[in-house]
């Protein structure tokens, strides 16, 4: 039996804070997503999305843990007017990218 998404691991861990304390929280879970994160972000990196090399890697792990709790709340009340925006977005993202067939 086939696999429908790919399980990944996320750990977030403070390092300082804008008070400049030094941060001392981490937050550790794990997910599920059906396209292959870490392969996408060798694809958006390659592209030069953004001027920092950082933000191309940081949107796109947002964008992807963003739209998969979507998908999987679609007729949640707060994203039945946002859904058919965000098909458009990421139409628009994706031929931005070429890589329609892998995100």
């Amino acid at each position: 039996m086939d696999k429908k998404f790919n399980t990944y691991q996320l750990h977030l861990k403070e390092n300082a804070l804008k008070n400049g304390i030094s941060g001392s929280k981490s937050l550790e879970f794990q997910f599920e997503n059906h396209d292959n994160i870490m392969q996408l972000v060798e694809l958006v990196k390659d592209k030069n999305l953004f001027k920092e090399q950082s933000d191309n890697i940081e949107f796109l792990v947002g964008l992807k843990l963003f739209s998969e709790v979507m998908l999987r709340n679609r007729k949640h009340e707060m994203f039945t007017e946002f859904g058919p925006e965000f098909r458009e977005f990421m139409k628009k993202f994706k031929s931005h990218v070429k890589m329609a067939d892998t995100i």
